[in-house]
């Protein structure tokens, strides 16, 4: 925490993932911008939540540790192996190593100092409300609070028990104002508390107004309403309130905003071919360097192919049942590809032919889904038979045969594991699957190295950075 003054400033004028933010940096140099004058305009306050989304696109967060890298390593989506694999002491559950103390230290220094930014931008918007219009106030505010949550959410579901195991457990720091004294954790429940109190201030502020409502899809690369939506959808979830996490997922969908992904664009030639299923994506963040580790460190061959991130070919067939139901299924066949002969995740090989940032395929890393929230009506319903249609909604769009709603199907048992094999193949190297695991207090988990013969759930708890407690007595 003691690092985060330090960086604020930086952070407020940082602006090298995103367009439409060059113009605030041409008016004076980085080093000359004050604070104070930094929020004299809208252009500064947008500026600041550019720092923000930036920090978030990195590779400490959402570039790599929080969806392809680091979390999709802990759900045994890889299976490196050797001195020099990839992920090794990660995937073996070391939580003492030096390679997991440096990623969790990543993401806890990075969140946080997103969250700084975010309470110094939610500090001026209302000490400087008169120089925004009404538009620009709410979405500055609403943004930022939906932010705050989320961020505090995701910090959540990697340091603390999970809500099931550890409700009343303390957990972390939920940090509301920018300054440099220590913060006393509070409990896993207060934690869901005070992120549904941010969504909820969230979601009034961008109802209506949001320019997503207007068709403005790139909106899906900035925290819009129905990003709100989505992470309301999975608090409430991991809260176990399933009828509020339903009618939040429902309002995502039922939006008709993102639409499945049309399946001629998945099996196009390179260039054009969309891996991602952008249409789909609710929200997405932007980094133009994701290539410089996606593909060429973790998703292609090089030397040795325990050296890289994939798994035998054979595993990938178990995983989307090619043998049986998967052998059509689009993500099996088109987010799987040769390097050297041998079979990589190749989602994100993404590449466009166009330089138009708004519509261009590439250079981005998922954060939410409509799929996902589908799952979530699936798991929530009311109804054995909605459940079943809401699941089958997606088998279909990826050319899986839908499930037969006979009395096995129907069974609540049955259906979540169907949504499990969901999880597992549709989110893969997005990081989501470890926090499906630990939501539900799995006690095994497929693919787990040979040398762990006993399965152990205190493995979904990673450990508070040393910094952290060394500065913060409260723990």
């Amino acid at each position: 925490m003691k690092k985060i003054l330090n960086l604020i400033i930086a952070l407020s004028i940082l602006g090298t993932t995103m367009t439409g933010c060059n113009k605030y940096l041409d008016i004076l140099p980085k080093s000359t911008v004050a604070e104070d004058e930094m929020f004299d305009s809208e252009i500064g306050f947008r500026q600041a939540l550019t720092g923000v989304y930036s920090t978030l696109a990195s590779q400490n967060v959402y570039g790599d540790n929080l969806s392809m890298g680091f979390i999709s390593a802990l759900a045994q989506n890889y299976n490196t192996s050797g001195a020099s694999g990839l992920f090794v002491q990660t995937r073996n559950y070391d939580y003492t190593s030096a390679q997991v103390i440096s990623y969790t230290g990543q993401i806890w220094n990075s969140c946080y100092n997103a969250i700084a930014g975010l309470n110094n931008i939610l500090k001026y918007v209302e000490e400087k409300k008169n120089l925004l219009s009404e538009q620009s106030y709410r979405e500055i505010k609403g943004e930022s609070l939906g932010l705050r949550a989320f961020l505090h959410f995701e910090l959540l579901r990697v340091f603390a028990p999970s809500y099931k195991t550890g409700a009343n457990v303390k957990a972390i720091p939920y940090r509301i104002s920018l300054d440099q004294y220590s913060q006393v954790p509070v409990t896993v429940s207060a934690i869901i508390e005070l992120t549904l109190q941010d969504l909820e201030q969230s979601a009034v502020l961008l109802k209506d107004i949001d320019p997503i409502f207007n068709g403005r899809l790139e909106r899906r690369h900035w925290f819009n309403y129905y990003a709100v939506k989505g992470t309301q959808a999975r608090v409430f979830l991991y809260k176990e309130d399933t009828a509020s996490a339903y009618a939040a997922a429902k309002e995502v969908v039922d939006s008709g905003i993102f639409p499945f992904v049309a399946k001629t664009a998945v099996s196009a030639a390179p260039g054009t071919k969309d891996r991602l299923f952008k249409s789909e994506l609710v929200f997405a963040l932007k980094n133009r360097n994701i290539q410089t580790w996606a593909y060429d460190k973790y998703f292609t061959f090089y030397g040795s192919f325990s050296d890289r991130l994939s798994r035998p070919e054979a595993d990938f067939k178990t995983l989307y049942e090619v043998n049986t139901i998967g052998e059509a299924d689009i993500r099996w066949l088109n987010l799987f590809e040769d390097s050297q002969g041998y079979k990589f995740p190749s989602k994100y090989w993404q590449t466009s032919t166009s330089t138009i940032d708004s519509i261009r395929l590439d250079q981005m890393v998922p954060v939410i889904r409509c799929s996902e929230m589908r799952y979530i009506l699936a798991e929530t319903a009311p109804t054995a038979e909605e459940a079943l249609d809401q699941l089958n909604n997606v088998r279909l769009a990826r050319t899986v045969p839908a499930l037969v709603a006979n009395s096995t199907n129907l069974q609540r048992t049955v259906i979540q594991n169907e949504i499990t094999k969901e999880y597992q193949k549709e989110l893969y190297a997005e990081g989501q699957l470890f926090f499906y695991y630990k939501r539900l207090n799995f006690t095994d988990i497929p693919f787990k190295p040979s040398a762990i013969k006993i399965f152990d759930p205190k493995v979904y708890v990673l450990p508070i950075p040393n910094d952290e407690l060394e500065f913060n007595p409260n723990y």
